[in-house]
């Protein structure tokens, strides 16, 4: 495939890295000429544009790897540019699907909004890799006007990369991710600002700092800039978890001043429980299950189906489209774990699509 890579940081260059390693021809642009450069030189990109649009140019995806507030502006001249298919890999999707919406209503089919939950502590193009997306989460958003083979397109070439691919709708992607990175963005930001407050106090933390308060403010670290275009952007969802955290925090309070301790005991188990369990990548060994759901020929079907599984929980380690020859819809193919199976062909069936499952041995 032809990919163009738009923006040659961490991210971008990430990408980069990955698909040329797969064997892709990788065409990239950046503002920056010497991070451009630089992505060349290390094998990023096979071949440097001088401009967006020329990246874009015949390309059969387009990832869009620019900071929040230029996303539209890239994905609007990619669309014109006429690549195949355009993504982005932005941590606030909702306005950005709407704004593209807005100002490409004939091309804007052609863009799926993207989030890669991956990151590094290392900064810029020197920080890529191409296996930062391994095992990670990344969070795709099809809309009713998402044709099928778009989205199988841009699924597959995801996993190619090892990531786990996730559907939700544009608005749940932003407040699930004010909850799980925006507001620990500032709760990690704001500890820091508080425990060095003074400059004495800031030498003797500096010192004593333990592995617990390293963990909790590593994101402290991160680049400004990046954040302060995604906090606004986001500000509903992120005012929204930050009220709910405080709450929390508030009730914290209340316990550890009352010297309650069953409470107290009660808030660190529940804490641990969910820690403990937050869900992992499907591997090698866990049951598998595949699933025909027979699908109309309208728009949304697959959007439906796949954003389904993401608010039940469940991992879809690979999906196929069988098309009906006789143009009444089709099917798709769904392998999930055992685990998973009931509970996803339940919820479809209660949405009226008819779904068949067979074990995998």
């Amino acid at each position: 495939m032809r990919i163009a890579v738009i923006g040659t940081g961490l991210v971008g260059g990430s990408i980069g890295l990955a698909l040329s390693a797969l064997g892709h021809e990788v065409v990239g642009f950046d503002r920056d000429p010497d991070r451009l450069t630089r992505a060349r030189d290390i094998g990023a990109i096979g071949k440097a544009a001088p401009d967006a649009a020329s990246a874009a140019s015949g390309a059969d995806i387009a990832f869009v790897a620019v900071p929040v507030g230029a996303i539209v502006a890239a994905v609007q001249e990619s669309l014109d540019a006429g690549a195949a298919l355009v993504t982005d890999v932005g941590s606030v999707k909702g306005p950005v699907v709407a704004e593209v919406a807005r100002l490409c209503p004939e091309h804007a089919a052609r863009f799926i909004g993207g989030h890669p939950m991956a990151g590094s502590e290392q900064e810029g193009i020197d920080g890529a890799r191409p296996d930062l997306f391994v095992g990670a989460a990344w969070v795709v958003t099809p809309t009713a006007d998402t044709p099928e083979d778009a989205y199988t397109s841009l699924a597959g070439v995801l996993r190619d990369l090892q990531a786990e691919v996730v559907a939700v709708t544009p608005e749940e992607h932003d407040v699930l991710v004010a909850f799980v990175s925006h507001v620990p963005q500032l709760a990690a930001s704001t500890l820091m600002d508080v425990a060095t407050t003074h400059e004495a106090q800031h030498r003797a933390l500096l010192r004593l700092a333990a592995g617990g308060f390293r963990d909790m403010t590593r994101i402290a670290a991160s680049q400004p800039s990046i954040w302060i275009d995604i906090l606004t952007s986001n500000r509903d969802a992120v005012l929204g978890a930050l009220d709910a955290y405080l709450v929390r925090l508030q009730h914290a309070r209340d316990i550890v001043a009352a010297g309650d301790r069953d409470a107290i005991e009660a808030l660190l188990a529940r804490a641990r429980s969910s820690r403990r369990n937050l869900p992992v990548g499907i591997s090698l060994s866990t049951k598998l299950v595949e699933l025909h759901v027979v699908v109309p020929d309208k728009p949304g079907a697959l959007a439906d189906v796949t954003t389904l599984g993401s608010r039940l929980g469940v991992n879809i380690a690979d999906l196929e489209i069988a098309h009906s020859k006789e143009g009444g819809g089709g099917v798709l193919v769904l392998i999930v774990s055992a685990a998973d199976a009931d509970a996803f062909v339940e919820g479809l069936r209660e949405r009226g699509y008819r779904v068949n499952r067979s074990e995998i041995e």
